[in-house]
């Protein structure tokens, strides 16, 4: 069941892609189906990791909040960063911390290691198990329970959701 999960989202993610990036008319879309089933089938073994990915209408609405609630955090980060660019007076305390997920899929740990980096601010310097080291420019919590509720509580709770 696994297998046939991931290479269903492995052919119905390919196809997305593709109507993305071609024309809409039916030749391109048969093509563009053709060549999701084909990259699919060759390589399903690299997709396995997409079995991880719960398929239920909870999950599904989980995915949409997490765009927009990730979407939200790009924006806070984006201007806190330009306002410590533009007033040098504020605050700059950079350090690695630690921080802890409760995430256990392979696939989940690593959009929230991406979710994190993506965000001005934050770097994801190293995954070790459930523990992350994350380069962050303004440290306010050096410990691992504080420094993981400011910077990964507001992604793990929709991941935990979605990745189980």
């Amino acid at each position: 069941m696994r297998k046939a999960k991931s290479a269903f989202l492995g052919v119905v993610i390919l196809f997305a892609i593709w109507v993305m990036l071609t024309d809409t008319s039916q030749q391109e879309l048969i093509f563009g189906g053709a060549t999701a089933l084909l990259i699919t089938a060759l390589f399903h073994g690299k997709l396995a990791v997409l079995g991880d990915v719960r398929l239920n209408p909870k999950s599904l609405i989980y995915m949409v909040i997490y765009l927009f609630v990730f979407l939200w955090e790009l924006l806070k980060s984006n201007i806190d960063v330009a306002l410590r660019v533009v007033n040098p007076r504020l605050p700059i305390n950079p350090g690695i911390v630690k921080v802890k997920t409760s995430l256990k899929s392979p696939l989940g740990r690593a959009i929230l290691a991406n979710s994190i980096t993506l965000t001005p601010g934050t770097l994801t310097v190293e995954m070790k198990d459930e523990y992350f080291y994350i380069h962050w420019i303004d440290v306010t919590s050096d410990d691992i329970e504080g420094a993981t509720k400011s910077i990964v509580s507001n992604f793990e709770k929709y991941l935990e959701t979605i990745f189980g």
